[in-house]
């Protein structure tokens, strides 16, 4: 039997979340709602609005100030161990993590790991 370490978890969110999940149509968008609305929302500064621009003029991320960069950037900024995401073409991409150390590196940020929720699951357990 293989023991499991168990994670501590101090689960964030950032407004943009209610954004995309009220923009999407699926049917669990109300539970999905209701997972996040008495989460801690993480501040938004001018370092972070800085760090946006980085990533767009460096094409680290696409060129919506709003979207991913944004989330990216938030993490980093308030050092989040995780960003947890679906999204396997902008953030959770392995071939984008070196591009996205280094910048981080140059604007002095922290590095969150970017992951899928099914990454974090453990074998037993399913969303």
């Amino acid at each position: 039997m293989v023991g499991r370490k168990s994670l501590q978890v101090r689960t964030l969110h950032q407004r943009g979340c209610f954004r995309r999940i009220g923009d999407r149509s699926f049917p669990i968008k109300d539970d999905a709602l209701s997972l996040i609305k008495d989460l801690p929302l993480l501040e938004i500064n001018e370092a972070i609005a800085d760090a946006v621009a980085t990533y767009i003029s460096h094409q680290v991320m696409p060129s919506d100030p709003t979207g991913d960069a944004l989330h990216l950037a938030i993490a980093s900024f308030h050092k989040c161990d995780f960003l947890l995401t679906w999204n396997c073409r902008h953030l959770a991409n392995a071939n984008k993590f070196g591009h996205i150390r280094r910048i981080n590196t140059l604007l002095g940020f922290f590095v969150p790991t970017m992951a899928t929720p099914l990454e974090l699951l453990g074998e037993s357990e399913s969303p």
